[in-house]
């Protein structure tokens, strides 16, 4: 059996667990946790690296130890010193690190002091009054564990954007590659509306020979399972589970079935109405004249649209909202693209929990375009991201302050824990060193609703933040967002002229779509930025972009379209004038 980059990402990341759990140094704990992020983002496969003895040192944040247990796990199928960690602590520890709100301390501590090892045992401990009981928890951390168990049960099956849309991307590739007949190939479905989490995985392509190309998809290395294989579809499922269906039309039929598997179904059933008014009838094949019988062929969306009489909106926002409306009247709006975007204003280095040092960050920032780039280190609050000190913190800005060489304009910033009681982790005098302060939330996320809307709310009017990062502090799949009053925190920021993030981490996505939307109409600053902690990271930029485009986003309500000279005039006014400079640009 294949080994995955992905197994052994979690190989260390549950060694960085265990050996957190034993309480051993810090730096070996980072060590095993900074090679599991590299490894899960590497785009060549490790076990063919092993196979062809390359020098696995060469990767960053691969050492000497961390590369002899790759090999040692590659070749033999474990690792001796993973189990070693294992045998030495109680069964099943590991899997209660499964639920959100359970840290490595804090599931040692349950498995030690209630002998719960599942899921089930932490239920029936929470039930029976054992958990409340244990040092540093209580009912208020039990309450939030069971609701998380609660949460994580009856979640449905959708995969996340950021593990589907790779798969996608591969198969396609994969197929390109094999089948020199395939002319075109596109993701539809949710896939291609950028939806946050996505079902089965819908393909639409063209081909000389369909045949081929279906034949090439079933015959693919990481097919788990083929459901259907036709002449021209076929449906497979592929690790880790998903289903991905094919299909191979004819040119000139290209354009209705792309557009009839994009939009969501309630885009298609007023589309369909619309039509019906004008006695045309719509399938995946084209448009039919209802008097005649005649069908017409498209071998594009545009084409498909256009004889309907509308603007072809954008794929992100075939919601059925009020975007065909729009589109009888040609009026939809250019929404914002990556090509918009001017800078990016939270990223790490290696002086916190980045993988890389300031100088190749910057470069990266450069080749990628960008006229400006804030550094946003943690905070010493995120001890275990190697948070910087205020003296750190204050050699950080003289390095930056001086540093030369590159063409993008690097900005002095820090991401700043936002304490249980809405305080921040540095004094303001250090804060107003910075040029960009991006606020977060890092911990005691199980506050009640009012507590956490106060607490960052308060930070909103620290005169010094410039934006509330990552707003709701979710992981989609694995951590459930706090609990915010969103509407009283956009109210908050218009009104301290704070800017909030939309993080284009594909595990975070937030703001989500809806609170984009609902920033834009309140006339909220926004700001799209990567959270890179590596150079490879920052193209993740357009899965940020994604989320602003289905919230209806044009480049001017996203602050960081801003060129350098308009948004250095920004940041340097004063909070209380910032909402007005925007508003001058929106309106």
């Amino acid at each position: 059996m294949a080994v995955t980059n992905e197994e052994i990402s979690e190989l260390f990341e549950d060694m960085a667990s265990l050996l957190e759990m034993k309480g051993d140094v810090i730096f070996k704990i980072r060590a095993y946790q900074r090679a599991a992020r590299t490894i899960s983002q590497l785009p060549q496969s490790l076990e063919l690296a092993v196979r062809q003895e390359q020098e696995l040192k060469k990767i960053p944040g691969i050492g000497d130890a961390i590369s002899k247990k790759i090999y040692e796990y590659v070749t033999t199928g474990h690792v001796a010193a993973y189990e070693r960690l294992k045998a030495d602590l109680p069964d099943g520890v590991l899997t209660l690190m499964n639920v959100p709100g359970i840290g490595p301390k804090t599931a040692m501590l349950i498995a030690k002091e209630t002998g719960a090892s599942t899921v089930e045992g932490v239920v029936k401990a929470i039930h029976q009054g054992r958990l409340q009981e244990l040092p540093g928890l209580g009912e208020r951390a039990a309450e939030n564990i069971l609701r998380h168990i609660h949460s994580l049960r009856t979640k449905d099956q959708r995969t996340p954007l950021g593990q589907a849309l790779p798969i996608v991307e591969r198969i396609i590739a994969d197929l390109r590659e094999r089948c020199p007949t395939l002319k075109k190939a596109t993701p539809a479905g949710s896939v291609r509306r950028w939806q946050e989490t996505v079902g089965d995985i819908d393909i639409m392509g063209t081909a000389q020979d369909p045949v081929q190309v279906i034949d090439a998809l079933v015959d693919l290395p990481y097919v788990r399972e083929v459901l259907v294989h036709g002449p021209k579809k076929a449906s497979v499922v592929v690790d880790p589970g998903l289903q991905v269906d094919l299909r191979i039309v004819e040119d000139d039929s290209f354009g209705a079935m792309v557009q009839y598997f994009t939009g969501n179904q309630q885009h298609n059933v007023r589309l369909r109405d619309y039509a019906n008014r004008m006695g045309l009838s719509l399938n995946e094949y084209g448009i039919t004249n209802l008097k005649t019988g005649q069908i017409e062929k498209f071998a594009d969306e545009e084409g498909f649209y256009d004889r309907l009489g509308l603007q072809m909106p954008p794929p992100e926002i075939r919601q059925g909202l009020w975007e065909l409306d729009l589109a009888q009247k040609h009026a939809l709006p250019r929404l914002v693209e990556q090509s918009d975007i001017r800078g990016d204003l939270h990223m790490h280095s290696d002086w916190s929990d980045g993988r890389e040092p300031i100088e190749a960050m910057m470069e990266a920032a450069s080749r990628f375009g960008h006229q400006y780039v804030a550094l946003t280190d943690h905070s010493s609050g995120r001890g275990i991201a190697n948070g910087l000190s205020d003296e750190r913190l204050q050699s950080q800005i003289k390095i930056l302050r001086t540093l030369e060489g590159f063409p993008v304009k690097i900005l002095c910033g820090s991401e700043v824990d936002i304490r249980a009681d809405g305080s921040l982790d540095y004094p303001d005098e250090l804060l107003a060193d910075l040029d960009v302060v991006v606020a977060s939330v890092h911990s005691a996320m199980g506050q009640p609703v009012e507590k956490m809307t106060e607490r960052i709310i308060k930070a909103m009017h620290n005169p010094h933040v410039t934006v509330i990062g990552h707003p709701t502090a979710r992981l989609l799949g694995s951590r459930d967002p706090v609990e915010v009053d969103m509407e009283a925190l956009l109210q908050a920021a218009l009104e301290t002229g704070t800017a909030m993030e939309i993080n284009s981490s594909p595990e975070r996505l937030d703001l989500k779509d809806t609170h984009v939307l609902r920033a834009r109409e309140l006339g909220v600053p926004l700001v799209i930025s990567t959270d890179s902690h590596s150079s490879g990271y920052m193209d993740k930029l357009r899965f940020g972009v994604a989320v602003a485009r289905r919230g209806w986003c044009e480049p001017k309500h996203i602050v960081n379209t801003m060129p350098l000279e308009e948004f250095m005039a920004f940041i340097k006014a004063p909070k209380s004038e910032r909402i007005h400079i925007f508003a001058g640009r929106v309106d």
